[in-house]
């Protein structure tokens, strides 16, 4: 069967198929897609899934059936594979099978280290440097304001930020808790029991643009399509709720057309979009040349007050529920049309 497409997901994902409980994925844009372009979905996860053949859910005629089948030759990778065991397994099927996005997890000091050793790229960058004590006491000798956050995490969890105050106070915001103000000890002190020896990286703050007095950010999903050629398939923007450092719709914050943001700030919004895409092709372009299978990720962009693009950070598995949120149904469909375009391509090669 050379339409078949694997889509990988993560068990629970799976299980809710059959029940239509399957989170943010939207599982019913991948049928769409697939039906349009005269291919076979075949839904599976990593538990049912040896190095020759899976169990999974296939949907043809309209309905799901149950199917043992050889692996795919094209597979999807929805699942986030972090366990060694399941890195393993999936490292195994990609001997067999084209994996796309077989990594969707990508350590952010990992992704900055890429990147700055890119021309093309590092311009988009924020200063950024692996935490330690010592490295935290240099930000706050060289930064106002600036980042502490973990370099393997999504949503936004456990993220501070430190800004200077007058008189050597710091003012440390902390999950959603009110912020508080410390002296420069405490300061340290604090957010080093705070990373308590993980993984974390110190980022300078872009000073980024405001929208009804709150900062925001724009989440761009970029990803291959038909040609095997990168793409830009939307732009939503991101606002922090009142008094939060992060605009992770997850913490709280509120989808806004960029359209709307770029305007009230006074950036020409067709000319700003432009901008956006071509620094957010040009990463995407840069991050494939070191992991080739790199091909569907979620771009979180700055725009600071002077309307300079920078890079906050790469989302491996873009969750794209904020086109949702914001009824652009024909970009939201899009974004699941687009890696099946390119699983297409990737079949016909």
């Amino acid at each position: 069967m050379s339409s078949v497409i694997g889509i990988l997901l993560d068990r629970k994902t799976y299980l809710g198929i059959l029940r239509k409980q399957t989170g943010y994925e939207h599982i019913d844009y991948y049928n769409q897609a697939a039906v349009e372009l005269g291919m076979i979905p075949f839904y599976m996860c990593l538990k049912h899934v040896n190095t020759k053949s899976a169990l999974g859910l296939c949907f043809e005629n309209q309905k799901y059936t149950l199917k043992r089948m050889p692996i795919p030759k094209v597979i999807h990778n929805r699942a986030m594979t972090l366990s060694p065991t399941s890195q393993q397994k999936l490292q195994a099927i990609a001997k067999i099978s084209q994996v796309f996005n077989g990594q969707n997890r990508h350590d952010k000091l990992y992704i900055h280290r890429l990147l700055r050793a890119s021309t093309e790229s590092s311009a988009f960058l924020p200063h950024a440097m692996k935490y330690s004590r010592e490295n935290l006491v240099k930000a706050m000798s060289r930064y106002v304001s600036f980042f502490v956050k973990p370099t393997n995490s999504s949503v936004g969890k456990g993220v501070l930020k430190v800004s200077a105050m007058p008189d050597q106070i710091w003012q440390v915001w902390w999950s959603n808790q009110l912020p508080r103000q410390l002296a420069e000890q405490q300061t340290i002190d604090f957010i080093d029991k705070k990373v308590n020896g993980q993984s974390y990286l110190i980022q300078k703050a872009i000073p980024l643009s405001m929208y009804d007095g709150r900062p925001y950010d724009l989440r761009v999903s970029v990803q291959r399509g038909d040609k095997g050629q990168w793409g830009v398939t939307g732009i939503a923007g991101k606002v922090a709720a009142d008094g939060r450092h992060v605009t992770n719709l997850a913490k709280g914050g509120e989808a806004v057309l960029c359209e709307k943001l770029f305007q009230s700030n006074g950036f020409d919004p067709a000319v700003k979009r432009k901008q956006v895409e071509k620094a957010a092709l040009q990463i995407a372009e840069s991050l494939s040349q070191q992991i080739p299978s790199i091909s569907d990720v979620g771009m979180d962009i700055g725009i600071d007050d002077q309307g300079a693009i920078w890079l906050i950070e790469v989302n491996g598995r873009d969750q794209r529920y904020q086109y949702k949120h914001l009824n652009l149904n024909k970009t939201f469909y899009r974004t699941y049309e687009t890696p099946m375009l390119y699983a297409k391509y990737l079949l016909s090669k």
